[in-house]
């Protein structure tokens, strides 16, 4: 009998080949599912959010779904943009109007302490459901700095680097992204809901 696959509630290449190459198991994406739709995140939480996509896809395909909602929280800005990560300029995925309206708000602050935050759902078809929380925390830094990465990467500095995310490389950022707490998380949780598909 084989074992079942888990769908992650994502297009995003980027995210897919990370969750990939972190789990070491393989995985659907949307681009697997076609017709599905689009799941509305009208949650105030990353956690709501998370279960929205994570149950919204179970529920259309009948099976295993893994979704997360991630983003980036500053402190001295009450944990803005938050959910609202990907669209606090107002365009969604406009990277450089984000870090650039990001760096306008923190002009002359001086605590520039910040985390990214991921928060993973994990829903199979019998009404299971591990919700799971990873953070890194870290500074903003004045000025962007790296090529690689996506999103505030080259703004945030993780805790014991001086280099951004955006210039630490691939390896080193999986082993200490906010993605990769969560990961590591779910796949030391007591009910090792991860099991089944490795």
């Amino acid at each position: 009998m084989s074992k079942p696959v888990v769908t992650l509630a994502s297009g995003n290449a980027h995210k897919y080949e990370e969750f990939e190459s972190m789990l070491g198991m393989p995985l659907h994406s949307l681009k697997d599912v076609p017709g599905c739709p689009d799941f509305v995140e009208d949650g105030d939480s990353f956690e709501a959010n998370a279960l929205i996509k994570a149950r919204g896809l179970r529920d259309f395909i009948g099976g295993w779904a893994l979704a997360d909602d991630s983003g980036l929280a500053v402190d001295v800005l009450d944990g803005a943009p938050g959910i609202h990560s990907a669209r606090f300029a107002g365009e969604h995925g406009n990277d450089a109007a984000n870090n650039q309206l990001l760096l306008e708000k923190l002009e002359g602050a001086g605590d520039r302490t910040a985390r990214f935050v991921c928060v993973l759902a994990l829903c199979g078809p019998d009404g299971e459901e591990w919700v799971i929380r990873g953070e890194c925390v870290g500074q903003i830094a004045h000025v962007a700095s790296g090529e690689a990465g996506f999103g505030y990467d080259p703004l945030f500095h993780p805790e014991g680097h001086n280099k951004s995310f955006a210039e630490l490389g691939a390896d080193l950022k999986h082993k200490i992204s906010h993605r990769s707490v969560a990961l590591e998380k779910l796949l030391a949780h007591p009910d090792q809901p991860l099991a089944r598909f490795l």
